[in-house]
């Protein structure tokens, strides 16, 4: 396919706001132009527009309007467009039925079952994209070697793409099927998702299904094993809805777009952009390929615009908009994520990482309890910031313009309601003198006294604007150093419209030294399109070792997907010398889930390797590079071969820089604010630049389409192809005092954070083990000198106090003289030994029954890991009755090491954060941290106090909850209005059980910071701060304070959630929610796994409870189903919701889960359980949740009840039945009135920013452990 010539070449970027459009004339100039995209009293499609306008202005001819455009001077068009992601975030897509295997109908709505914010007691989740499911009877499972069930042959044996044997249990019936297809067409749905178990390998029941569906008239039938063939089968149908339920509405716009042309653009070569970075042609774009069309084509720009071969130095792509800012990096290769979140739906396609963060132009600005907050908020383009002179708020955009750093005289008049005025710099400083009046009111009433009693509008504005700064700092950081990059050896490319004005400050507070802005930054992601190639790629499952016998067969499916990618491209023009083939391996070591998609091309093939490359050379070395190890004598597997051919169009820009023998000119000088105070800033015009001459900062760059912001000590030039490169300046030396400064708060309070969560990134990289590798089951810490929480990353809700708790022990333990920890890591090790594997049994009676005691151990002395007394401990439980020592040593002491280097990496950063500011006033900032939560707790209690006394005229509140073996947990809470403190006192509680249900003073501190937190209601930091106002009283030898050698392990995961509950009780919060973590556990000598399955959550006022998601102190993902039946002994009959469950009321309460679980070789299963006996309370009239059952239904027909905990040996064709909790309804029934509470939540999702990236993913997976 050759470059067109002596036409007119298109390349549009069809966004949520803007449209751009970069054109190439005939004649080898390049145009750029930015409309609206959404203007319908002027024209009716965006890029439509954008064509005519370029073709009328170009040529002189009239293109009228109402007629179609002339497509005779049209070479090519490239497109990226928002239309599937709008349609997904406003759930205006296509009406769609789901059909899955029968048993698996809410498979989706309970998704991995943990929810998306731990202290959102309402649980907002985006809705199913499904309108109906229609269960389908037919089942096939995996053949597996040593199956003991006793029962009949399968009706056939098949063979999986993967050479995997499955036997067919239940056939397709397709006369039963067509009969409820046809009602639900009669019903006006027309799309259809397929998701049958298995698929992805053995895909001939959805291909049936397909036939009939189509014959039927469906008209979008999309197939999971079609969409995206992988294993796993939640991602997978989530996957296949989108494309469902997008694809038509994709359909729709290129009907409407392509109809605005003569002939349909039939003879015109049209490509769309994929979320992947690779155009396609206009009917094979598809809705689950469709959602990061628009911000792909930016990554495109970037990379191959900023990235030079020749130095190999790696870019970070720094895109900046109104709402949000992208950030993502390049070395060379694009880097691919094959499952994100977009819009609250988990898509599982090959997405370039693109990492969104809340910060952005219109991002808002709140003070809230002493800190300054940036977002995630925004003011959108209606009304916009308070400057667009709309009513809007206060925003990013409003404080740069109160700093001088944005020119109104450079700016359209389109402002107002006329949208006829100019930006307001007026209406943002009035609007900042109120803020800075509220703020200095505050800082007055609230904190000591401070060196400066007031701060100036400036000062305000300045504030926030560093507060933005690092919260767009921190993914960059998480970005690069997650794969063991070091940030500040990256360039920083900077586009979008309001990235110019922040890049220097990023790249200086990142250590970086230059900043790459394009010519077309302002239009960067329609350029990349122009840029980008064609791409064709071909997936499919494989489960061989990578190993020499498996070469040949490996190499023969690579060979068949790489001819057909290449007979595609050939077929749409490319010659061979244009196209090249790159063939990834989805490789993992076997036994673990952490899979990596490797590439062949940076390693040669040898005659020890598959022929297009060395790969297990190539994983070995990025597994080494991302994790700090490898496990030479464990085998790997590949998962899945990809094969992905480019075709490439050589299409270069042939702009060149403007050179000059004079600098260039100021078009004006004004005054910038900087943190020296007001300095003379000179003004450019891009147009005026010449190349050679260098601009020093301060000054600002004005384009067309953004604003640059050169700061003091920086230093800018243009470049031959017409770029402005900046070189920065290192970051001058900063002398702080000890006195609080509200700005310097919110920055150290990011800084602390930050600095646990690259902790957490050293463990997770350096462990070995699945439940901190993988399931990401720790937590790090940075604690004051006292010993007290600072900051934490994750907040895992159990985890909150605990550490905090342990640490002091060690700090204050006799002997010890001052503060030892500023550090801390805690993981969660699957084995200590003990009486059962997993070390949670349900009926130990002593702590030793549980595995190794810890209480001072000294891990590290002189520099030296003391390998051998530590294993010596974790070995003495062996020397107790019926206990062994640990059952897998080698992953503790991996572990162990890993959690010393993220020590290492934090206490590092520490004395770094020293350094900079010195001793005493990092300590006070840790101090002033603490305050500041202190602060928002005790202004949640004066709150609720006033409410209370104007209620009741009571100060005083109450509760009682049971435990199932009738133990009371009891708490009545004192409350002073005037300090904002309470008393918690436990008083009354039961005593100390016999059996595991006992839960240290740490654990209901935990519990109890989560409450504090839900309450508070917003972002705070989570530390010993928490805690100031609140004395807590625990009576000895209860089961909330046992003695030292109780069992607790119950109390863990169980009496946990009943202190929440009795909390929530007290303050009459919401009802009680399923209350259990539902622990379940079988295996063998040889294997084991574990388990804790959600329920329903309770109803509170003004939401029902969420169905079948985890609750309060855990969140922890549930293993797929096709991952589970392909591991385990064991095949999932069902799970789904448990109808009428939850509690009835005028709110009612989720419902919890029926999970079925039929064994297929002898096990021994252990059930650790609550809430069988004691119902999940309602509130306020509401009605009870139903409690749970434990039942196993014996391959001889007998049905037992198994209580709440229980071991017990079961034989092949034995099934457990698990029935979760429900949550507790609110208030009574008849007080029920319309439910808008869908609309609403849709319209939350609509509102609420949504992050994304592997960042988000990182983070988010922490706090579902």
């Amino acid at each position: 396919m050759a470059e067109s010539k002596g036409t007119f070449d298109f390349a549009i970027d069809r966004g949520g706001t803007f449209t751009d459009v970069f054109a190439r004339l005939p004649d080898g100039r390049e145009r750029v132009l930015k409309l609206l995209s959404y203007d319908p009293q002027n024209y009716q499609d965006a890029p439509t527009e954008g064509i005519r306008r370029v073709l009328e202005e170009e040529t002189g001819r009239s293109f009228p309007r109402d007629q179609p455009l002339d497509t005779s001077l049209i070479g090519w068009i490239r497109m990226g467009t928002t239309v599937a992601t709008n349609a997904l975030l406003e759930r205006q897509g296509e009406r769609t039925a789901l059909l899955v295997t029968r048993g698996f109908r809410d498979l989706l709505h309970i998704g991995t079952q943990a929810r998306p914010n731990l202290f959102d007691l309402e649980v907002c989740m985006p809705e199913v994209l499904y309108e109906e499911v229609i269960e389908v009877d037919e089942r096939v499972v995996l053949r597996q070697d040593g199956c003991q069930l006793p029962r009949m042959e399968p009706k056939r044996l098949v063979t999986g793409s993967t050479g995997e044997v499955l036997e067919v249990w239940q056939e397709l019936d397709l006369q039963h099927l067509e009969r409820e297809l046809r009602g639900v067409l009669a019903r006006g749905i027309s799309s259809l998702a397929v998701l049958l178990l298995h698929s992805y390998i053995w895909p001939t029941h959805e291909k049936a299904v397909g036939l009939l569906a189509r014959r039927l008239g469906f008209t979008q039938v999309s197939l999971s094993s079609e969409v995206m063939p992988m294993i796993r089968m939640v991602p997978r149908g989530h996957t296949v809805c989108a494309d469902a339920y997008l694809t038509p509405k994709i359909r729709h716009y290129l009907t409407g777009f392509t109809s605005a042309f003569k002939g349909g653009l039939k003879n015109v070569d049209v490509l769309f952009m994929q979320s992947d970075g690779g155009l396609t042609p206009m009917e094979q774009f598809c809705g689950s390929r469709a959602v990061l069309s628009g911000p792909a084509g930016g990554v495109v720009g970037y990379a191959v615009t900023s990235y030079n071969s020749t130095y190999n130095k790696p870019v970070i792509g720094f895109d900046m908009g109104g709402t949000s800012t992208d950030v993502s990096r390049y070395a060379g290769q694009y880097e691919h994520v094959f499952e994100a979140r977009t819009a609250g739906v988990t898509l599982q396609a090959p997405q370039l990482d693109i990492n969104t963060v809340a910060a952005g132009g219109g991002s808002r600005l709140f003070f809230r309890s002493g800190m300054f907050i940036v977002g995630p908020e925004s003011a959108g383009a209606h009304p916009g910031p308070v400057c667009y002179r709309k009513g809007g708020p206060l925003t990013v955009t409003d404080a740069n313009l109160a700093l001088g750093r944005l020119l109104p005289d450079f700016f359209p008049h389109i402002f107002g309601p006329g949208e006829n005025e100019p930006l307001s710099v007026e209406e943002t400083m009035r609007h900042f003198q109120q803020l800075t009046h509220d703020i200095n009111h505050f800082l007055s009433s609230n904190q000591p006294p401070c060196a400066k009693s007031e701060m100036s509008v400036e000062e305000v504005a300045m504030g926030f604007i560093r507060v933005a700064n690092e919260a767009m700092c921190r993914p960059i950081r998480a970005l690069t150093q997650a794969k063991g990059h070091d940030t500040s050896l990256h360039v920083l490319a900077c586009f979008g419209g309001a990235g110019g004005q922040h890049a220097c400050a990023i790249a200086r507070t990142l250590g970086m030294n230059t900043v790459l802005i394009h010519k077309y930054s302002g239009v960067l992601s329609a350029y990349g399109l122009a840029l980008a190639d064609v791409v064709e790629e071909r997936q499919q499952p494989c489960s061989l070792h990578y190993r020499e016998n498996s070469y040949s067969e490996l190499d023969r499916h690579i060979q068949e997907l790489s001819q057909c990618c290449q007979e595609v491209l050939l077929k749409r023009g490319f010659n061979r010398s244009q196209i090249s083939m790159e063939v990834f391996l989805h490789m993992r070591y076997e036994g673990t889930d952490c899979a990596l998609m490797v590439s062949g091309s940076s390693c040669p093939a040898h005659t020890h390797s598959c022929q297009s490359g060395d790969y297990y050379t190539a994983f070995t070395k990025r597994y080494l590079k991302e994790f700090g190890f490898t496990i030479p004598d464990r085998p790997v597997m590949v998962d899945d071969i990809r094969v992905r051919g480019s075709g490439t169009f050589g299409i270069r820009s042939m702009t060149v820089g403007k050179t000059g023998h004079e600098a260039p000119r100021p078009a004006k000088v004004t005054r910038c604010y900087f943190d020296e105070g007001y300095l003379d800033t000179s003004v450019y015009l891009w147009e005026d630049l010449t190349c050679g001459y260098g601009i020093e900062g301060p000054a600002i760059i004005i384009q067309k389409n953004s604003t640059i912001l050169v700061e003091p000590g920086c230093r800018a030039e243009l470049t031959v192809g017409g770029d402005v490169c900046i070189s920065v300046g290192g970051d001058s030396p900063t002398v702080l005092g000890t006195e609080l400064n509200a700005v310097r708060l919110s920055i150290f309070s990011h800084r602390f954070m930050s600095i646990a969560e690259q902790m957490g990134r050293v463990l997770q990289r350096t462990s070995i083990s699945t439940n901190i590798k993988e399931r990401l089951d720790f937590s790090c810490a940075v604690f004051g000198p006292d010993g007290g929480l600072v900051s934490n990353a994750p907040h895992i809700p159990v985890h909150l106090g605990a550490m905090q708790e342990t640490v002091q022990y060690q700090v204050f333990h006799p002997g010890v003289s001052g503060p030892v920890f500023f550090v801390a890591s805690r993981g969660h090790h699957a084995d200590i030994g003990g009486i059962t594997p997993g070390s949670m049994p349900p009926h130990s009676t002593s702590l030793q029954q549980e595995g190794a005691v810890f209480t001072s151990f000294k891990l590290v002395t002189e520099g030296v890991f003391q390998e051998q007394a530590v294993t010596d401990a974790l070995m003495a439980p062996a020397q107790y009755p019926g206990c062994s020592g640990t059952r897998n040593l080698h992953d503790n002491l991996s572990d162990l090491r890993a959690q010393v280097a993220a020590n290492q990496r934090g206490s590092q950063l520490v004395g770094e954060l020293i350094d900079s500011y010195g001793l005493t006033v990092v300590q006070a900032y840790m101090g002033y941290i603490q305050s500041n939560a202190e602060l928002a707790v005790r202004d949640m209690l004066k709150d609720f106090a006033r409410h209370r006394q104007q209620q009741t005229g009571s100060l005083e509140v109450e509760a009682e909850d049971h435990m199932d073996d009738g133990t009371p947990i009891k708490l009545r809470v004192q409350i002073n209005e005037q300090e904002g403190s309470a008393v918690f006192d436990f008083s009354g509680t039961g005593f100390e059980v016999w059996g595991n249900c006992n839960a240290p003073r740490a654990i209901t501190l935990s519990a109890l910071i989560y409450c504090l937190r839900c309450m508070v209601g917003q972002d705070i930091p989570l530390n010993q701060g928490c805690l100031a106002p609140i004395k807590v009283i625990i009576p000895p030898r209860s089961i909330l304070q046992p003695s030292q050698n109780a069992a607790v392990v119950g109390g863990n995961v169980l009496t946990s959630q009943r202190v929440v509950d009795v909390i929530f009780k007290a303050f009459e919060v919401c009802a009680a929610s399923q209350g259990c973590m539902n622990n379940v556990s079988f295996g063998s000598e040889k294997s084991g796994y574990y388990e804790t399955v959600a329920g329903g959550a309770g109803a509170g006022p003004g939401w029902n409870g969420r169905s079948g998601v985890h609750s309060h102190m855990t969140n922890t993902r549930i293993t797929d189903p096709e991952i589970l039946e392909k591991r385990y002994p064991v095949i999932l009959e069902q799970f789904s919701l448990r109808p009428g469950s939850g509690g009835r009321g005028c709110y009612h309460g989720g419902d919890g889960i029926i999970r079925k679980l039929l064994f297929r070789k002898k096990v021994v299963l252990s059930v650790l359980t609550e809430r069988r006996s004691m119902r999940p309370y309602g509130l306020h009239g509401g009605e009870n949740g139903s409690p749970g059952l434990n039942l196993l239904h014996r391959a001889d027909g007998r049905v037992l009840n198994l209580g709440a905990k229980t071991t017990i040996n079961l034989e092949p064709g034995d099934m457990f039945s698990l029935h979760t909790p429900g949550g507790g309804g609110y208030g009574r029934e008849e007080e029920r009135k319309e439910d808008t509470q869908t609309s609403s939540s849709r319209l939350r999702l609509n509102k609420a920013f949504s992050e994304r990236g592997s960042v988000f993913e990182f983070r988010r997976a922490q706090e579902c452990v």
